[in-house]
């Protein structure tokens, strides 16, 4: 399993992943699902997969593929708006699907593969997509600016509770690790390290990448205080009268 969530801000993009594949007893697997394809100060185009690491690395291969090649329409470097290069992704996944989709339905494997889409193409705002096995996707809006993949029912309630678009990247970076401590914490098939990419309106670059392990005091300190914190407010609570 794993977890991996977007975020649409006024200021940018908050874009987070796990690395965590397999996490049986005495085998735990970890591969990076976060990859980038930056071209300063014309694009910066971040995908986090889910799903069957076969699968989605299998599409991410195609892209790669279609990016060095002269076929214009499937080259996400010479893609003009976001929306297309969703489409490319999209059309990555259907072609994994026509080669191996009756493969693994023959051996009673369902294909689960998908991803979230964040980035900014010159010329147009920041924008985030999911994008579903199928190869169809939905886009932020205001009134739904995250998505999340993967194990991901652990981490949702602090977004509904305390997410707003106009939050500061920094702000919207420590409640993405919040959702992720919360998620580790309930799911071991979640696990570190967990790359965290934080990406600013109109800079076209990747400025604010970071890689956070067992040994980042940041991450302790959330699991700690976050922990604390709720402690202290269910006490404060005060307990319901039982006798109605």
């Amino acid at each position: 399993m794993t977890y991996c969530v977007g975020v649409l801000l006024d200021e940018g993009l908050v874009l987070a992943s796990d690395s965590r594949t397999n996490a049986g007893v005495d085998n735990i697997a970890t591969f990076r699902k976060m990859s980038i394809i930056e071209k300063t100060d014309k694009h910066v185009i971040c995908l986090l997969s889910a799903g069957n690491l076969g699968l989605t690395q299998s599409a991410l291969s195609l892209i790669a593929e279609w990016a060095t090649g002269k076929e214009g329409r499937l080259n996400v470097n010479k893609a003009k708006t976001m929306y297309r290069v969703a489409r490319i992704v999209g059309q990555a996944l259907r072609e994994v699907y026509e080669e191996d989709g009756e493969s693994l339905q023959r051996h009673g494997t369902e294909f689960n593969a998908t991803f979230i889409l964040g980035g900014q193409i010159k010329g147009e705002r920041p924008r985030l997509f999911h994008i579903y096995s199928a190869g169809n996707f939905i886009e932020a809006t205001p009134e739904t600016p995250f998505f999340q993949i993967g194990e991901t029912k652990y981490g949702k309630p602090v977004f509904d509770r305390i997410l707003k678009q106009s939050m500061p990247l920094a702000e919207a970076a420590k409640l993405v690790l919040i959702s992720f401590d919360s998620t580790m914490r309930s799911n071991l098939s979640v696990g570190l390290p967990i790359d965290l990419f934080c990406y600013e309106s109109d800079s076209l670059k990747v400025a604010h990448y970071r890689q956070m392990g067992e040994a980042d005091g940041y991450l302790s300190g959330i699991r700690r205080q976050w922990g604390e914190g709720l402690k202290r407010v269910f006490i404060d609570i005060a307990p319901p009268d039982l006798d109605g």
